[in-house]
């Protein structure tokens, strides 16, 4: 028995592998082999299906991405929720919170564009070979290598590639948006030598319900990785439970015309970001997108455009 007069103080700050120890045993094990083995057969299909669209249909280059994306969603039984509108203007510059590896296989499903990733993701077993696929523009974050970096995103911008950015740097627990790191938005700052200017569309992403219901902080874990939290464990942990709902918030697209600064870019852009993570997580984002459409399902979003204008051959090189 606690005597009623004593209080029980719990350690606030936990490493992110004992929060998650912490969640129940949740899951079929059933279900996460049925779904690893299903996995893995999308990957044998992708490669051949790949290799073959970029010889006959190079300029559909997102075609298969899109396509593979949707089927893991699929398979894992996730349900992602889009609100507002994604810009139909090209070069953009999606820049979005960073809550767990799983929001490429979300955002991937939705937009067709080329990652942005720490030099390290190359080297991950199966996930590098995949990201280098889809044209994931590696970086190293290093002072030194910063306007090595810079030119390479422009590159691709000025080619009319599109890209997705996670300027937090790193994946956290989901319930708050870090301070954006600026120095790669400078890659956007000057127009394009065409004198159009490149657009910045800030996207917020947050995991709102496991099997219908809201997720608390708790169970959050299942779905975001972050700090020191093993990849297998957590991959485990996902193909056994699947069923999240996922929302994915496009906010209104910033032009870089009359604004060019890369500080002011990244401030605007985190506080569209933050203010649609808090709505998501208090369950203040209504089933109307800001526009007045209705929310789309991966289901429903619009299939790649033919016209490859946009996205043209330019990440052939990299």
């Amino acid at each position: 028995m606690i005597p009623a007069n004593m209080s029980i103080k719990l350690p606030l700050k936990r490493h992110a592998a004992n929060r998650a120890a912490i969640i129940p045993r949740y899951g079929s094990k059933l279900v996460g082999t049925a779904r690893i083995a299903g996995f893995l057969l999308l990957v044998a299909g992708l490669i051949p299906s790949y290799y073959a669209m970029r010889i006959f249909r190079p300029n559909a280059t997102y075609a298969i991405s899109l396509a593979f994306h949707r089927l893991v969603m699929r398979l894992l039984g996730f349900h992602v929720r889009v609100h507002g509108d994604r810009t139909t203007s090209t070069p953009t510059l999606y820049v979005s919170n960073h809550v767990s590896y799983l929001d490429i296989h979300v955002l991937g499903s939705v937009i067709p564009a080329s990652f942005i990733a720490k030099s390290e993701v190359a080297k991950w077993p199966l996930m590098g070979y995949l990201a280098k696929m889809q044209k994931t523009v590696f970086i190293e974050r290093r002072a030194g290598r910063a306007a090595n970096q810079r030119d390479e995103l422009r590159d691709v911008l000025e080619q009319g590639g599109c890209l997705i950015l996670f300027p937090e740097g790193t994946s956290t627990h989901g319930h708050e948006v870090r301070p954006f790191k600026s120095s790669l938005f400078s890659a956007v700052s000057a127009p394009l030598p065409n004198g159009e200017a490149i657009t910045v569309q800030p996207v917020s992403i947050a995991c709102t319900e496991m099997d219908g219901i809201p997720v608390t902080r708790a169970f959050r874990s299942l779905y975001a990785w972050y700090g020191d939290m093993t990849m297998f464990g957590h991959l485990w942990n996902v193909f056994k439970c699947g069923n999240f709902t996922v929302d994915v918030v496009f906010h209104p697209p910033i032009s870089t015309k009359d604004l060019n600064d890369r500080k002011t870019l990244a401030a605007l852009s985190q506080s569209a970001v933050t203010q649609g993570l808090e709505r998501c997580l208090t369950g203040r984002m209504t089933t109307e997108a800001p526009s007045g459409q209705k929310v789309k399902t991966t289901q429903q979003q619009e299939k790649p455009r033919k016209n490859a204008k946009n996205h043209k051959n330019v990440l052939n090189r990299h």
